[in-house]
């Protein structure tokens, strides 16, 4: 199985390519940012940003028949690692309090982003059946 997903309450992809493709039992999602879905608005701070780019991930993983416990590895992108890393690590913590069940995690301090955000994150999950 190799089905691409675009999922309707996730923010329109900014580019050519699907919110996720389905291989096997894999789910790989393209990079997900944190703009409104309804409105494209951007988030003010990373803390707010951080909780959007969460829910949008839920809402392509939910499209896709996974769930939120279901990812297995998380790669971030923060545009500014010295200045926000330490807020958007202390939202990672509510989201994954418990650091033997998260999902595995690369967070990575890179100059720019396709839009002007601070955060987008490049995920895999295991979809269930």
């Amino acid at each position: 199985m190799n089905d691409g997903v675009h999922a309707g309450a996730a923010p329109a992809p900014v580019g050519h390519y699907p919110h996720a493709r389905r291989v096997g039992d894999l789910l790989f999602l393209s990079g997900i940012g944190p703009r409104d879905p309804a409105t494209d608005a951007i988030p003010a701070g990373i803390e707010a940003q951080t909780r959007a780019v969460f829910a949008n991930v839920r809402a392509v993983l939910d499209a896709s028949g996974a769930r939120w416990e279901d990812l297995v590895d998380v790669t971030v992108y923060l545009t500014d690692m010295a200045g926000d890393f330490k807020a958007y690590n202390a939202v990672w913590a509510e989201f994954f309090p418990d650091p033997s069940i998260a999902p595995c995690r690369t967070t990575l301090g890179i100059t720019a982003l396709p839009t002007p955000i601070s955060i987008e994150l490049k995920c895999v999950a295991v979809v269930k059946e």
